[in-house]
């Protein structure tokens, strides 16, 4: 079954890394790559991606057929979607374990979603 699980920044996420040092860093990064290696030989990891801060974004929206957009951020928000692992697990427990070793589980918000088809859940 196919679970994304959605990672989420906020304010105090942001200050943490800008206060790490390069070795604090480092040693974040090098947690995340052996995570992913780990979901890589177990075949649960499909992607996994880091997100742009919001005010990179833009909304796009379809007006009488033309497409229009709009900078970021687009609302007063203390949360972000930071990133993101798009998992194929065996249960439900199991997209939750993998969720709770992502750092940001510590000190953020990370949410496990089931993944649907145009016809209903993978369930």
């Amino acid at each position: 079954m196919k679970y994304v699980v959605l990672i989420y920044g906020n304010p105090e996420s942001r200050e943490a890394w800008a206060g790490m040092s390069e070795e604090q860093r480092a040693a974040g990064l090098a947690y995340y790559q052996q995570l992913n290696d780990d979901l890589d030989e177990s075949g649960e990891r499909i992607v996994s991606e880091r997100l742009a801060f919001p005010e990179l974004t833009k909304r796009v929206s379809v007006s009488g057929g033309a497409p229009l957009t709009t900078d970021g951020p687009f609302a007063e928000a203390k949360e972000f979607l930071a990133g993101f692992y798009l998992l194929d697990c065996a249960d439900f427990d199991r997209a939750v374990e993998i969720a709770a070793r992502i750092p940001e589980a510590s000190f953020g918000v990370v949410e496990v979603r089931p993944v649907m088809g145009l016809h209903g859940t993978d369930l």
